[in-house]
């Protein structure tokens, strides 16, 4: 097995192997760009050593030839005193985890070479020296797990000793005594001496690479972008270039268009006299791409030619590394940028305007998550609220929240169910989870390439960077004569970069004004509406899968229609009887005889009745999905313990209760101990006469009604928990003849099926389908019964757990567990329609709405999703997208 490729071995499309900075590092370098020479040590490397804790038989005589040729290629030899070769160590992964894995830069770099250094860059001892300290610090926070604090402390001493702002304001003699300052603290922590083997360093720098695939903040980053555990990280070792050589050097970051808008143009953050990692930490705020025009117009048009090569090739938004080496423009990386869920959609339909793509691959570009995003609200500024400072607006949106000022506190803060806003100076990898935490994060340094920025535009949260008026303290932050103290609200709108004291009201998105058909004219014509419906409009056309909606009232019903929803999968007939009618209900179920069941039948029938006229109509001309009752009980009787307390105090003081009683020895008659498994569903219309009856009746007198107002209605009877096929025979027998005496000569028709939520009705599903004309999949409780959990109680108490531990990549109730739950739906579904070939089926639990799962259920061959309105559009682009998707597989 071969564990190292030179850059020319490689191309874009080795990323599970390479990685994608190896991969693209390899692309680049056979298109003729200006790359440094290196070599990649693959993910294959990293499993192996990940699994058996030392590197792979071959790996190290791998490693001795490429660098052989590496320093064959450059002429220098690693480490060597007179002339030395240094080289980056760099991470890189198949999917881009930006700052969660380790670099180490300068590496080669010794007590000897740092001479040899300097004379190669002409006697520039300042360079050298700064490069060495960085090293120090880099390998020892990286590799040796030496706390970066002190490391950071010796600078703030250093700059507050020479009383400068900046560390470029040290000159060589500063950094000297830094770099003796920091092999203290290496040697603290360590117990030995910073290593000065030149190859010791490389190898230990590799392996650090590969651990950190397996640090705290690379398994939580991969949690939340769901990019699997098992993969591993390839290791980049490149020629160092040098941006901190002097002011005709510099590095920085470049996008082909804008990240946060979509909007065409010269993007990008450059910082003259430095490394690449300055950029990204956001040390020192950095000036305007646009800038670098003035300070180097060769290498500028240079970058701009290259730039538009790259759009080119990769047919996207391209993320560009650069670094300019006494006036050398040197390429460090591309990717396919990371962009916000508003640049997404413009984006991709401005590259069909150009012709580069097609409305199907547009599709693809985008994702159901990011239109969720647009539709989250935005500020209304209509009140003029004034600004406090204004930074750079990173990553779109409006939150709102306490301040806090460490990550630790914001993960407190947010578990006590308060919003927070995260404030630093800077973020580091180590803040990862108050990032996740946070509605959004604020820093004073920094812009849109900075490693808060690129993390929040990846996570979808709400960030303004670079707000340089701030003072960030401990517990507070100054802007003038203001100060903000822990624990204030503030208003952080990503958009304008702008930051305002207190809580700012909120207005709809135009992406849900527009669903809403609320626009005025000027917005109608905004890019980012006109995008969403372009590419939406394509969703619809190529998608198989249709989009119902889950809602129990017209109005719900009528906002799911306008959302393009095209019709009910599920009516919870049991949310009707919350409320003021919760007492009927529970008169219904503690009824003493037939009188008394009657009677309480009889109120709620009219209830019903009004109930579904009013969703027939909101939904006329398209099918509706009506639950029978499904309460577990406990929803509508008297708490057990408060009502035992009740009859208790009252016998005390000799108040009169008798009807208490009579209710109290009722609820413990009917108490269970796990509702969710107990007497609700087609087990409460068998036991309870009527019931069911009562509310078919109500059905059918509304669709005959509308009907006879020149209504179309579709009623679809859905039977819940069915377990067994003679559970739905009982109850469709009853049905029908009542459906038949209600409907007469009306023309109104009623499909009767059934809701597959029980294992034992998937695995039976042959027979059930002789009985049922349709099938939906409750996953709620389909996903709790396969696995034995109780949704209400158990994700709070271990999921955690088992995500941390990677039993879940992802909570079974947010995305369908496809090997186990999953594997029923796929047994119901062909066994269903080997038995009735036109059943339909379709899903209506939570799973209905989310984007991986709509995949699955395309795949699987379902008809329909059903989910809450505000998903039904991600639904629809899910759906498009799945279809798209399943016509490539197929083609290839």
């Amino acid at each position: 097995m071969k564990f190292v490729y030179d850059f020319h071995e490689g191309n874009k499309d080795l990323k599970d192997l390479l990685g994608g900075k190896g991969a693209n590092l390899a692309e680049m370098t056979n298109l003729g760009l200006p790359v440094p020479a290196g070599f990649t040590i693959t993910t294959e490397a990293c499993q192996e050593y990940l699994r058996h804790g030392t590197h792979a038989a071959g790996l190290d005589g791998e490693i001795d030839a490429h660098l052989a040729a590496l320093e064959q290629a450059m002429g220098r030899r690693l480490g060597d005193p007179e002339d030395p070769l240094l080289v980056s160590v760099r991470s890189g992964a198949k999917f881009s985890m930006p700052g969660m894995m380790e670099t180490v830069l300068n590496v080669g770099l010794n007590d000897e070479s740092v001479s040899g250094l300097s004379r190669q860059a002409g006697g520039n001892d300042r360079f050298a020296w700064d490069s060495y300290r960085r090293l120090i610090q880099m390998f020892g926070k990286t590799v040796c797990e030496v706390p970066g604090a002190e490391f950071e402390d010796a600078l703030h001493e250093a700059k507050a000793a020479k009383g400068v702002k900046d560390d470029v304001q040290l000159d060589a003699g500063d950094l000297k005594a830094l770099v003796t300052a920091y092999k203290k603290v290496f040697v603290k922590h360590t117990g030995h001496d910073f290593p000065q083997d030149p190859r010791e360093q490389l190898d230990l720098a590799v392996e650090a690479v590969f651990r950190s695939w397996n640090a705290d903040r690379a398994v939580l980053y991969r949690r939340q972008e769901r990019i699997p555990a098992d993969l591993g990280t390839a290791v980049n070792v490149v020629a160092m270039v040098f941006g901190n050589l002097g002011n005709d050097s510099g590095t920085g970051v470049a996008f082909t268009r804008d990240p946060a808008s979509g909007e065409q143009g010269i993007y990008g953050d450059y910082l003259a006299n430095a490394q690449g990692e300055d950029v990204v930490a956001g040390i020192r705020n950095t000036l305007a791409l646009a800038e670098l025009e003035k300070l180097d117009k060769p290498s500028y048009d240079e970058l701009l030619r290259i730039m538009a090569t790259l759009e080119g090739h990769y047919r996207d938004l391209c993320d560009i590394e650069f670094t300019i080496e006494r006036g050398k423009l040197w390429m460090l990386q591309t990717r396919v940028g990371k962009r916000t869920a508003a640049a997404a959609f413009t984006i991709a339909a401005q590259l069909v305007d150009e012709g580069v793509i097609d409305l199907d691959e547009a599709l693809t570009r985008v994702s159901g998550s990011q239109l969720g995003q647009l539709m989250f609200p935005r500020f209304d500024l209509s009140a003029s609220p004034e600004s406090v400072t204004r930074g750079v607006g990173a990553s779109p949106g409006a939150a709102v929240g306490e301040v806090v000022f460490s990550s630790k506190r914001a993960v407190e803060v947010a578990a006590e169910g308060r919003p927070v806003i995260l404030v630093r100076r800077e973020t580091n990898p180590d803040d990862l989870p108050g990032m996740i935490a946070a509605q959004g994060i604020l820093t004073s340094r920094g812009g849109k390439t900075s490693h808060a920025a690129v993390v929040a535009r990846g996570m979808g949260k709400t960030c303004v960077c670079g707000a340089d008026e701030m003072e960030v303290g401990r517990s507070s932050f100054a802007v003038g004569g203001l100060t903000v103290n822990e624990g204030d609200i503030v208003s952080v709108d990503g958009t304008t970069g702008r930051v305002y004291l207190g809580e700012v009201p909120v207005r709809p998105s135009e992406v849900v004004q527009y669903f809403e058909g609320d626009l005025d004219p000027a917005q109608a014509n905004d890019p980012l509406v006109a995008a969403v419906h372009r590419i939406l409009t394509h969703a619809d056309e190529k998608r198989r899968l249709a989009v119902r909606t889950n809602a129990d009232t017209g109005t719900d019903a009528a906002r799911a229609r306008r959302f393009g929803a095209q019709g009910i999968g599920l009516c919870r007939t049991e949310h009707m009887f919350l409320g003021d009618r919760r007492e009927l209900v529970e008169r219904l179920i503690l009824a003493r005889d037939d009188a008394e069941r009657n009677e309480a039948l009889a109120a709620l029938q009219p209830l019903q009745r009004a109930d579904f006229l009013e969703i027939f109509r909101e939904m006329n001309g398209l099918p509706v999905t009506v639950r029978l009752i499904d309460p577990p009980l406990h929803e509508f009787l008297p708490s057990l313990e408060e009502l035992a307390v009740k009859v208790a105090v009252a016998h005390e003081l000799g108040r009169p209760v008798e009807h208490d009683d009579q209710l109290l020895a009722a609820v413990r008659r009917m108490h269970e101990q796990n509702p969710m498994l107990g007497l609700r569903g087609v087990r409460l219309g068998l036991v309870i006469p009527g019931l069911f009856a009562m509310q078919v009746r109500a059905i059918a007198e509304a669709a005959v009604a509308l009907a006879a107002d020149g209504g179309n209605p579709l009623p679809e009877i859905m039977v819940p928990l069915v377990g067994a096929v003679q559970e739905l025979e009982t109850v469709r027998a009853e049905a029908e003849k009542i459906i038949a005496e209600v409907a007469g000569d009306s023309g109104v028709q009623v499909l009767i099926g059934t809701m597959i939520e029980v294992p034992r009705a998937a695995l039976t599903a042959g027979q059930i389908a002789e009985a049922a004309e349709f099938f939906s999949f409750g996953t709620n409780d389909l996903t709790q019964m396969a696995w034995g959990f109780s949704r209400d109680d158990v994700e709070g108490a271990f999921f955690w757990r088992y995500l941390e531990l990677g039993i879940f990549g992802i909570s079974p109730f947010e995305s369908i567990d496809a090997d186990g739950v999953g594997r029923l739906v796929r047994i119901a579904a062909e066994e269903g329609r080997a038995t009735r070939p036109g059943l339909k089926l379709g899903v209506c639990g939570e799973h209905g709405g989310d984007p991986d799962s709509v995949h699955f259920f395309h795949e699987v061959g379902l008809d329909y999703v059903s989910c809450s309105p505000f998903r039904v559009p991600i639904a629809r682009l899910e759906a498009g997208r799945a279809a798209v998707e399943s016509e490539g597989s197929d083609h290839r």
